[in-house]
């Protein structure tokens, strides 16, 4: 135990060939995130001023926006100040602040995409009692746990590995997270552990259920034509945001745990980025292109925009 240091900085693994493309990936990140914050807040915009759209479906498309924005905020800035200075340091309580972010925002994402499922399942089996219960209450309520029960559970994953005493400081990964944390510790993880695999059964669990909820969905349209429309447009896009969603968290999870030091680094951080790049953009594309009233109104916007330039 006399080697057991408490360390103010941690250092991330720096990009491959950064020395000489770090100019060519501050760009091409810059770019990606810039895109990002427009199409989300775009989206964002427009459901809120539409009045046609403050409906519960679309209340959840915003949150998952915004949540999107947020996720993002907690990676890209760090990593692009990171490549300006050529310089993979961070201190220790912003580790534990962008670790919060990034895995609140992860798990937000899948409590919105089961919200929405719900939603989903209410409006087109139930479709009479859709107004009762989804009206403005059980909406703020849902939100409400949307956003608690991810922070609540983040936070006591950090509280949890913030007791550890650390035997080393590097982090190999592009950006912080709780479990590679909690594998530079030298004593006992078996808590962390525990609560660990406590998480990743109440999110299978969750997955489970929205998949089961829309695969019964699938069954109850297959008597009506309408209700199929209704279905393949607005269900669709949640199943692919899902299924996108839980294999790359899927992968996270594994390899952070699990994972060898042999697995290709370029195939690593793709996949590890993957769950902060990809979802923020292709929510607002599917949903954005795909639900013919949102797509409508951001027209509309963009046409009024036009006209008084």
């Amino acid at each position: 135990m006399d080697n057991i240091t408490y360390f103010a900085t941690y250092t991330l693994m720096e990009p491959q060939g950064s020395k000489s493309y770090r100019h060519i990936y501050f760009i091409c990140f810059f770019f990606i995130y810039s895109l990002i914050l427009f199409m989300n807040s775009c989206l964002c915009v427009v459901i809120v001023l539409e009045r046609a759209l403050h409906q519960p479906m679309y209340i959840f498309l915003c949150n998952l926006c915004l949540n999107g924005m947020y996720g993002s905020t907690g990676f890209y800035p760090k990593f692009l100040h990171d490549l300006i200075l050529d310089s993979y340091v961070i201190p220790s309580y912003m580790c534990a602040f962008q670790s919060f972010v990034i895995y609140s925002s992860i798990k937000c994402e899948y409590s919105t995409l089961a919200a929405m499922a719900y939603d989903r399942h209410v409006a087109i089996c139930q479709p009479l009692d859709y107004h009762s219960k989804m009206n403005t209450y059980s909406c703020v309520v849902l939100l409400f746990i949307c956003w608690t029960v991810p922070f609540i559970s983040t936070l006591i994953a950090l509280l949890l590995s913030n007791r550890l005493v650390l035997c080393k400081n590097h982090i190999d990964k592009l950006y912080c997270d709780n479990w590679s944390m909690v594998k530079l510790s030298c004593e006992s993880t078996v808590t962390n552990n525990i609560y660990g695999l406590i998480s990743i059964s109440f999110n299978f669990c969750i997955f489970a259920v929205i998949i089961v909820s829309y695969v019964k969905l699938a069954i109850a349209c297959k008597a009506s034509l309408e209700c199929r429309r209704k279905f393949w447009q607005t269900c669709v896009p949640h199943v692919i945001s899902l299924v996108n969603f839980s294999v790359a968290m899927l992968f996270d999870t594994m390899y952070n745990r699990y994972g060898s030091s042999d697995f290709p680094d370029d195939l690593r951080n793709f996949l590890a980025l993957e769950i902060i790049i990809v979802p923020p953009l292709l929510n607002p594309l599917i949903y954005g292109l795909n639900l013919k009233e949102v797509r409508n109104r951001v027209l509309k916007s963009c046409i009024n925009i036009l006209k008084k330039s």
